[in-house]
């Protein structure tokens, strides 16, 4: 599925009904290789970014994992009693992010879902997630106040997720749009963070 930042390529999982028939962008897997280049940490440092909204124990969910830029990160800020639940739309990105996962022994640590393309896959999360990232992701959405229902649904009262977007690619507009639709679907925003080349939203689910 996604891939992260740079030019970012995320394909479109949730479609409208108009969508369904037409051709959607994936992103090749030769791209998702280029995006967990580590050079790419000097403009966005993963724990710099998250550090701040991830704790020990938790459970936390990455769509559009790709290979996982964000996800191995994610797993050490967890540590060994957390959980990072990683969804792509493609199964090599998510055997290249257990490839990654094993050699830094993360493994235990990360589960990955296949998700397709009319729905993320979590439905047995309700209630259940404490933190979850969607970078790169929500403009190549079709559907997105079907994207929103499905993270609200699984986060926990007064949980948080992090919405952010490239500004190569989306208008100032066009994220403000996404982040209404959030409200529309049961979120706040708590917060606008600052992210290289991106627009951000930290978003809340109400108690």
């Amino acid at each position: 599925m996604a891939g992260r930042g740079l030019a970012t390529l995320a394909p479109s999982f949730l479609m409208s009904e108009t969508q369904k028939h037409e051709k959607h962008h994936v992103c090749p897997v030769w791209v998702g290789r280029l995006m967990v280049n580590p050079l790419r940490k000097l403009r966005q440092s993963p724990r710099r970014i998250l550090a701040s909204h991830v704790a020990p124990g938790m459970r936390v969910l990455d769509i559009g994992c790709a290979m996982g830029f964000f996800s191995l990160p994610l797993a050490r800020l967890v540590g060994p009693n957390g959980r990072v639940i990683c969804v792509d739309l493609q199964q090599k990105m998510l055997d290249g992010l257990r490839r990654r996962a094993r050699r830094k022994k993360l493994a235990e640590r990360i589960e990955t879902r296949l998700c397709a393309t009319h729905s993320l896959g979590i439905a047995d999360l309700s209630g259940l997630v404490d933190f979850a990232l969607a970078f790169a992701v929500v403009h190549e959405v079709g559907d997105t106040a079907r994207l929103f229902e499905q993270i609200h649904a699984v986060l926990k009262p007064g949980s948080r997720a992090l919405v952010a977007e490239p500004r190569g690619r989306v208008s100032d507009s066009s994220f403000g749009q996404s982040v209404a639709t959030a409200e529309s679907q049961g979120f706040a925003v708590v917060g606008t963070p600052r992210i290289a080349r991106s627009h951000a939203a930290l978003l809340e689910r109400g108690r």
